[in-house]
């Protein structure tokens, strides 16, 4: 499945965000969204998911422009996941994932065997299962995450969108959430499309890292082709050193911080790195 766009504008209002931007996501690939505060790359997932609508140009999924198909079709081919969503109070898990089959549901088409087979499978692909009957508020920050995603796996589309999936959780939970899926990824092929903070994050599980800047695209490619100190000083204004993660070999971002500087120890000779 293709998702690509078109001379593509967004804003709100008279405040122009994104400004006549054309880009094609990677079929199959985990693509990652990186950039400053406020520089629209949330703007961009949201308007792919057309839960916003361009000023101008369009979004073209699989040939044809979103704004002329059926909602329902739509979210037959790809999910979005929200930063924070909120669950109702008193919804479980199970209640939570089921409605990922809303799409396929009508007065003439009712819960079928195909519905109760996406929606165990989901949860067991998140490892929820035995947490199906709890509820979604009572749930750690990760594993209503994982809830969360197995809604969207319930629905059962080519390509998942998520909104900053790991924000709000610890470490340990933000590695299990991007090791699900890099799974899903894997396993499945499907096309995940994230919007991420952490550039060492984003390296580590991204096929194709987009830098988003000034309203266009500042850089996009593999990561070890697109970060490098350059790219984080005219993006996110801070100073750092690129090198190689030892353990998984992606680029590795260490930020120098404003007012201090870095002493490196180098053989037997100390070299002050300016900042």
């Amino acid at each position: 499945m293709s998702l690509e766009t078109s001379s593509l504008t967004l804003g709100y209002g008279e405040s122009i965000i994104i400004e006549d931007l054309d880009i094609q996501i990677p079929n199959g690939k985990i693509t990652v969204f990186i950039g400053g505060n406020g520089c629209g790359k949330s703007t961009l997932l949201r308007s792919l998911a057309r839960l916003l609508k361009p000023q101008t140009g369009s979004i073209i999924l699989d040939g044809s422009s979103i704004d002329k198909m059926q909602t329902k079709e739509i979210a037959k081919q790809l999910a979005i996941l929200p930063q924070g969503p909120k669950a109702p109070e008193g919804l479980t898990v199970l209640q939570l994932v089921k409605q990922g089959r809303y799409p396929y549901q009508s007065w003439l088409k009712q819960w079928s065997e195909e519905d109760e087979q996406k929606v165990n499978e989901a949860l067991e692909a998140t490892q929820m299962s035995e947490l199906a009957e709890r509820q979604v508020d009572s749930l750690s920050g990760g594993q209503r995450q994982r809830a969360w995603i197995a809604m969207t796996l319930a629905q059962d589309t080519d390509t998942i969108l998520l909104d900053e999936p790991t924000t709000y959780l610890d470490m340990t939970h933000q590695i299990e959430i991007l090791d699900l899926l890099f799974e899903l990824n894997e396993k499945e092929k499907r096309t995940i499309v994230m919007v991420l903070h952490d550039l060492n994050l984003a390296c580590r599980y991204a096929h194709h890292i987009v830098a988003v800047q000034n309203k266009t695209i500042f850089a996009q490619g593999r990561p070890e082709d697109v970060i490098t100190c350059n790219l984080v000083k005219e993006v996110f204004r801070m100073e750092c050193q690129v090198m190689s993660d030892p353990i998984f070999g992606t680029p590795l971002c260490i930020p120098f911080g404003k007012g201090r500087c870095l002493v490196n120890k180098v053989g037997n000779e100390h070299v002050q790195l300016s900042v």
